[in-house]
């Protein structure tokens, strides 16, 4: 067996392992909005002792949650800012879900990209020079809005030659007006003490922001396209966005 074969499948090994852990031992009930209400408290009783600790903790684990494409990462967002409040918690989200994402795109391409584009190449060639000609505002476009799960973005770049850099930076700045809603959202969350709390004006001004950000960005991303012509935007993917 040739040396990047079996690095491939020692790969695919520490990715199944570390897989299998998180779901045999039901980690993701720690990724869950009753857990985090649960623990509030003692997490920021924790980052107050412990700040450095408590946030590159922080990181790692979203690092491997958006990189292995687990579920809770929308949790942790959230999480976010119920910890280290607006401004930190939108700077270490940002990073941290771009660094997996990255990631992400990395290990699909690693393991993947050769084989699809050896089997596809006739299909892929106009694809590839798409991406080559707009890929960064394709891929901008798809993360302001959530028409297609950010895993499977992250994973079907991974199958195109999008720079991974270009992939990094252009992902970083589509998801952050997200972020920035999810962890303004977290953050009125992590103060609600009393079930009054709950219809405080804040929390229900940030969940309104949070339903109605996907359809305003979709408006305003039309309009962009319609002037450069660059096609519109539906809630259903077209045939050239699903290819890529």
């Amino acid at each position: 067996m040739k040396k990047k074969q079996l690095r491939k499948l020692l790969l695919v090994v520490v990715i199944l392992i570390l897989a299998g852990l998180f779901f045999l031992f039901d980690l993701d009930r720690y990724l869950t909005l009753t857990y985090l209400k649960q623990s509030r408290e003692n997490f920021q009783a924790l980052f107050a002792a412990h700040p450095v600790t408590v946030i590159g903790s922080y990181a790692g684990i979203y690092i491997v949650v958006v990189a292995l494409s687990l579920p809770g990462a929308a949790v942790m967002t959230l999480a976010g800012g119920a910890l280290f409040g607006f401004v930190a918690g939108t700077v270490v989200v940002s990073f941290s879900s771009s660094i997996g994402a990255a990631l992400a795109c990395f290990v699909a391409r690693y393991l993947f990209q050769d084989w699809v584009q050896a089997r596809f190449e006739d299909r892929l060639s106009k694809i590839n020079q798409g991406i080559e000609k707009e890929g960064a505002f394709y891929l901008f476009t798809l993360r302001l809005i959530p028409i297609i799960p950010f895993f499977v973005i992250n994973l079907a770049m991974g199958l195109t030659r999008m720079p991974l850099w270009r992939f990094y930076w252009v992902s970083q700045l589509g998801m952050l007006p997200g972020t920035i809603v999810y962890v303004n959202a977290g953050k009125e969350l992590g103060q609600i003490g009393t079930p009054g709390d709950i219809l405080s004006p804040s929390l229900i001004i940030s969940f309104v922001i949070l339903g109605i950000f996907p359809l305003a960005v979709k408006k305003i991303m039309n309009f962009i396209r319609a002037r450069t012509g660059k096609g519109v935007i539906t809630d259903e993917p077209q045939e050239e966005s699903s290819s890529k």
